[in-house]
């Protein structure tokens, strides 16, 4: 029997924590995670700055609600790491959202909710990875969302590279990422060992790649070259679309009208692209923007929602998997809003989101039977000329170290 138990608990304490941006209360809306500094960049926060975090969010309710919030430390590939909090935060791990107001003249009623980091009640003392969670001061036990944020101390410098001229293709339907990792003469003991590198295109999580060993390693430097891990699918420009006034028909909106109890948009009907000339569009890489251009005062408390209509022509089902909307605003929400259903009557896939009044990035993604992986090529189609965002980080832990250090990131465009 104790042997049992034993075996049991040691396949418990190895079993993988889901940590990935989640909303479990479907009240939160319009979750934002950026830095002070600038909102459309990557929520890196370089250690010792000026700079902050800033997370803001709405929910839905007449009443506010008393919300606090804790951070979890994670390693590279965001499990919690072995750290206790008291290494990793300063004072207690948790501190209330003392900012927050009521939605003024809108249908849906909200409390707007903001705070920064780090701030008087918590200070961040290590670098790496971060799993912010937000629950009732009262039930913390009932989270309300979680989501990830990174804290990268500096040291080495990181300097990527995107081309379209690719280990599989000449100026088609991939780009490839390489890039240097600088540092002082003897600062990296043993980069092969040491250094876990991670690379995003555009903040997607289900085709990140991690990369361990450097193709070459100098004295002061390592260079990740001619990695077919590291060759992405190009894609294609974000879609936009802009309901930021009520009364006029802005981006992308082919009607706005009003159903008890609150506002409907209807989006143009999108079409594949898959098979069209790329077009340039200059984009966010899918992030979006709060903003009411009707608001007297402030867009935060002023922006309504709306039910907004999403609607792609593929003339007929598609097979072999489900089409899935992509974008910041979806981060984090449960499948079922981001899932698109096929409606027969029409051939068409739909999905209905109730949204803030903004300017929003997205695309569609389709994710074959069996996978978690989204695939651009059979609706928006790969064009090597599309400027993507990648984003690399460069953690490394030392022999007899207990987790990844965060010591520098680079952010790099392809096209450009």
């Amino acid at each position: 029997m104790l042997l049992c138990t034993l075996l049991t608990v040691g396949a418990a304490a190895q079993q993988a924590v889901d940590t990935r941006p989640h909303i479990f209360d479907n009240n939160v809306r319009s979750l934002k995670v950026s830095l002070a500094s600038n909102m459309y960049f990557p929520p890196v926060l370089m250690m010792n700055s000026d700079d902050r975090l800033l997370v803001n969010f709405d929910y839905l309710d007449y009443d506010y609600h008393y919300l606090r919030y804790s951070v979890t430390h994670c390693n590279a590939d965001w499990q919690p790491s072995q750290l206790v909090e008291s290494e990793y935060v300063s004072g207690f791990n948790y501190a209330d959202i003392e900012d927050y107001e009521p939605s003024a003249a809108t249908y849906v009623h909200y409390y707007n909710y903001q705070f920064a980091l780090p701030n008087s009640d918590m200070e961040l003392l290590v670098s790496g990875n971060y799993l912010l969670s937000v629950y009732e001061q009262d039930n913390p036990d009932e989270i309300l969302f979680q989501t990830r944020f990174s804290v990268c101390e500096g040291g080495v410098g990181v300097y990527p590279q995107v081309t379209s001229r690719t280990d599989v293709e000449y100026n088609n339907r991939y780009q490839q990422v390489s890039f240097d990792v600088r540092y002082k003469p003897n600062q990296i003991k043993d980069p092969y060992s040491e250094f876990i590198c991670e690379v995003t295109q555009n903040s997607r999580l289900d085709n990140a790649v991690y990369v361990k060993r450097p193709m070459m390693v100098g004295v002061d430097h390592v260079t990740y070259d001619h990695n077919r891990d590291l060759i992405f699918p190009a894609g294609n420009e974000f879609r936009r679309f802009e309901t930021v006034a009520a009364h006029n028909i802005n981006m992308g909106v082919h009607s706005i009208r009003y159903y008890e109890p609150m506002y409907h948009a209807m989006l143009v009907v999108d079409e594949p692209r898959n098979e069209t000339q790329y077009l340039y569009d200059k984009t966010q890489f899918g992030r979006f923007t709060i903003r009411n251009a009707e608001a007297y005062d402030e867009n935060m408390l002023e922006a309504d929602y709306m039910v907004t209509h999403f609607t792609l022509n593929t003339g007929g089902k598609l097979d072999g998997g489900n089409v899935w909307l992509y974008g910041e605003f979806l981060n984090g929400y449960p499948d079922n809003q981001a899932r698109m259903r096929y409606d027969a009557s029409s051939g068409c896939y739909t999905a209905e989101l109730l949204l803030k009044q903004g300017a929003y990035n997205y695309m569609y993604l389709w994710v074959p039977d069996g996978t978690s992986v989204g695939q651009t090529s059979k609706i928006e189609g790969d064009h090597y000329e599309t400027v993507n965002e990648y984003l690399v980080k460069v953690y490394d832990r030392p022999m007899g170290e207990r987790y990844d250090r965060l010591v520098g990131f680079g952010v790099a465009y392809s096209g450009k």
